[in-house]
């Protein structure tokens, strides 16, 4: 594909995603994407076949960069405690960011009886997210950084807390200090408590 066809696909993804935070899965048509980036529907159809498809493009797009980006960050050595401090903050500052909030979509796409379990499953993302966070956590044990805890069992706190927030922020004014101590929360269980006292 051209260098001028990947950015068209590139912008038909962010505005897409702009209208999925917004509006969630099921009432996302291709004529509001349309719409949104100026394209005509033909324009639109060479690029994507449908909103499921630029919505797989989306989510599969957002597991693959941070696993990219957590192994970049180990192959270079970098401290476990640096790469865990930038992922949850980052993912506090998503939790209360319910206008730009995925869970919906994400929640309404996957729970579609049309959708292929088999191809498109959430368990697919689930895995992906948890094999980049046990990465994470084992390079973390094995450098002495963190406490020698049960890898899946902490992803599993730290996904389902994040999730829960994100939707529940859709529904809810939620208090900013809720993120911070859950993430404070996280830390306690992996951080020795001398690192803790530091920070």
């Amino acid at each position: 594909m051209s260098l001028k066809g990947e950015k068209t696909k590139q912008d038909i993804r962010e505005k897409a995603y702009q209208l999925f935070a917004k509006k969630g899965f099921k009432e996302v048509t291709m004529k509001d994407i349309c719409q949104l980036t100026g394209l005509s529907r033909g324009g639109l159809y060479r690029h994507y076949e449908s909103t499921e498809q630029i919505f797989l493009e989306i989510v599969n797009a957002f597991s693959d960069k941070q696993r990219d980006e957590v192994f970049t960050k180990i192959e270079q050595h970098i401290p476990a405690a640096t790469i865990l401090e930038e992922l949850l903050s980052r993912y506090a500052s998503e939790m209360i960011d319910y206008e730009n909030s995925f869970s919906l979509a994400i929640c309404e796409f996957y729970s579609n009886p049309a959708i292929s379990k088999e191809d498109n499953s959430v368990k697919k993302q689930y895995e992906i997210s948890k094999s980049t966070w046990v990465e994470l956590i084992n390079y973390g044990i094995g450098t002495k950084e963190f406490n020698r805890v049960n890898p899946e069992s902490i992803f599993n706190v730290i996904i389902f807390a994040y999730q829960g927030v994100r939707m529940y922020s859709r529904l809810m004014k939620m208090d900013n200090d809720i993120p911070a101590q859950i993430m404070y929360e996280i830390k306690k269980l992996l951080l020795p408590e001398e690192v803790q006292h530091e920070k």
